[in-house]
C-alpha cells in the first residue's frame, strides 16, 4: 500500500494531478479543496492516499492530510458511496463541516454533494453518525503531529483519541516523546 507520496507536481488536470516522484509519474485523483491547496507545477509536495484497486483498475487517491484521508475510508465502507463520491464529499466540504452535518444529522448539509440524493445523504448520517461522533477538537503544533503518527500507525480515530487523552498538556516534550506516552495507552481506553 502506498500510504503518501512527496515529490514535485509534474501537472494538474481538473480533478487529477501527476506527481513525479524520483521520475516515475503517479496519476492521483484528488479532491478540489485539495487541488487548490497544492503548489504550482514544479513545486514540492506530499499527499497522504490510498490506492483503490477495482477488477478492471487500480486508483491512486490523493490528500492534503491524514485526517482526510481518514474521511474518505470511512465514506467509502457507507452503502452508495464509492470513492468518486467520497471525493465529493471532501471537494465540497471541510472534513470539520462533514463532520458538524453528520454529527448533527443535517441530511440537507450532504445533498449539496454533486451525485448525493436524499437517501444516500441519510445513509451517510446513519453509519458514520457513531464513528464521527463526539467533539471535534482541532490541534495543532506538535498534538496534531502525535495525532497524525498515531493514524498512520493504524489507530482508528476513537484509538488516537483515547491514547492522546493520556498526554497531560504541561511541558514543552518533543513529539517523540509524547508519542511514547500516547503508544503506552494504547488499548487502555
Amino acid at each position: 500500500m502506498i500510504g503518501f507520496l512527496r515529490g514535485d507536481v509534474a501537472e494538474k488536470l481538473g480533478g487529477r494531478l501527476v506527481l513525479d516522484v524520483g521520475g516515475v509519474g503517479y496519476d492521483v485523483q484528488v479532491s478540489a479543496s485539495t487541488l487548490a491547496n497544492l503548489p504550482p507545477v514544479g513545486r514540492a509536495t506530499k499527499l497522504h492516499t490510498r490506492m483503490v484497486v477495482r477488477d478492471d483498475a487500480m486508483t491512486l487517491f490523493g490528500f492534503a492530510s491524514a485526517d482526510e484521508r481518514e474521511l474518505f475510508d470511512l465514506l467509502v465502507t457507507v452503502t452508495g458511496v464509492g470513492p468518486k463520491v467520497a471525493l465529493s464529499f471532501l471537494s465540497v466540504l471541510s472534513p470539520n463541516a462533514l463532520r458538524r452535518a453528520v454529527r448533527a444529522g443535517d441530511v440537507a448539509a450532504l445533498t449539496i454533494v454533486p451525485g448525493v440524493g436524499k437517501k444516500v445523504a441519510q445513509r451517510v448520517v446513519l453509519d458514520l453518525k457513531d464513528k464521527l461522533g463526539g467533539d471535534v477538537v482541532l490541534l495543532e503544533g506538535p498534538l496534531a503531529d502525535v495525532r497524525e503518527g498515531l493514524l498512520s500507525l493504524g489507530l482508528s480515530p476513537q484509538e488516537a483519541t483515547e491514547a492522546m487523552s493520556a498526554i497531560d498538556g504541561n511541558g514543552d516534550r518533543s513529539v517523540e516523546e509524547l508519542l511514547r506516552v500516547a503508544l503506552q495507552h494504547v488499548g487502555r481506553g
